[in-house]
């Protein structure tokens, strides 16, 4: 199972501050803990929402409304992408992570699980639609080494 692991925003990273080099370091410490383990496959931190846009889509019109965001209690600074047997685990690995040091208040980190294309065979019961979405993903990843 993968699992989305997103990492709220709060003021520092929204005013686009960088961690402390220890907050980096313990971040690091637990990145490679993952790693090792065959849990991590991908993750990163987000640039401030004041660099980002938003598309808004109402029928045939779409609004392109520019960051940054108010509702920063709603806004990502950061995500990992997991491979887990369980939620369980997901949640177990999650507590093992450096927030309580790295934070001087309280973070509320969501676990998300990702949809896999067996979940998918009861609206595509040929598999063609899984298959055209797998091969897809195969020449995005491939032009993502090229770039």
């Amino acid at each position: 199972m993968r699992f989305l692991v997103i990492v709220p925003a709060n003021k520092q990273s929204e005013a686009g501050q960088l961690p402390s080099a220890e907050a980096l370091a313990e971040m690091q410490k637990f990145n490679e803990e993952l790693v090792q383990a065959g849990v991590m496959l991908a993750g990163d931190g987000l640039h401030p929402s004041s660099k980002g846009a938003r598309v808004v889509f109402d029928g045939s019109k779409k609004t392109v409304v520019d960051g940054p965001f108010t509702e920063s209690k709603e806004l990502v600074a950061g995500f990992w992408i997991w491979q887990v047997r369980s939620k369980d685990e997901a949640i177990e690995w999650l507590r093992r992570a450096p927030f309580g040091k790295v934070h001087d208040e309280p973070v509320t980190v969501e676990i998300r699980q990702i949809f896999e294309a067996s979940d998918f065979a009861s609206v595509d019961p040929t598999g063609e639609i899984m298959k055209k979405n797998e091969e897809l993903r195969a020449r995005s990843a491939a032009q993502g080494q090229t770039r």
